[in-house]
């Protein structure tokens, strides 16, 4: 039923917690996992202040991004996963629905971080925002944190 599961990764380990449900639903379906990192890079009012900083700045979350990205997608790799990485730069939750539709995903798996009252209404919810404009099904997971 699922030949690819895009999974969309922040760094964090809330969002982290999805890989062993990722990872099972694909060794259960003989699928691939497309890991997606989406980096958040400076916004353009900050480039006309400083454009030599924000060059640095940029560079440096491409790099980080990029090396993150290798590291999981080995970890899943040495765990017998048919997986491959992506990245990204933009609004993550266009890149998300972007990404899904390039990789022809059959169904996006991705962890909530369960922001609620202001700061959901400051922050914004990327899960909802992929959830109400995914055409195909869209699989998330409420870690528990101790916060």
């Amino acid at each position: 039923m699922y030949k690819k599961i895009l999974v969309p990764l922040d760094g964090s380990e809330l969002a982290e917690a999805v890989l062993p449900h990722a990872e099972a639903l694909a060794k259960s379906e003989g699928a691939e996992i497309v890991l997606l990192r989406v980096a958040v890079t400076p916004d353009e009012s900050f480039f006309s202040r400083n454009p030599a900083l924000a060059t640095n700045i940029i560079k440096e979350v491409e790099e980080e991004t990029e090396a993150y990205m290798k590291a999981e997608v080995e970890k899943l790799r040495d765990e017998g996963v048919k997986v491959s990485g992506i990245t990204r730069d933009g609004l993550v939750p266009d890149m998300i629905l972007a990404v899904a539709d390039e990789t022809h995903a059959d169904v996006i798996a991705m962890s909530t971080h369960g922001r609620t009252g202001v700061k959901r209404w400051l922050l914004g919810s990327v899960a909802d925002k992929v959830v109400h404009h995914a055409h195909i099904p869209v699989m998330l997971i409420h870690p528990f944190s101790s916060n």
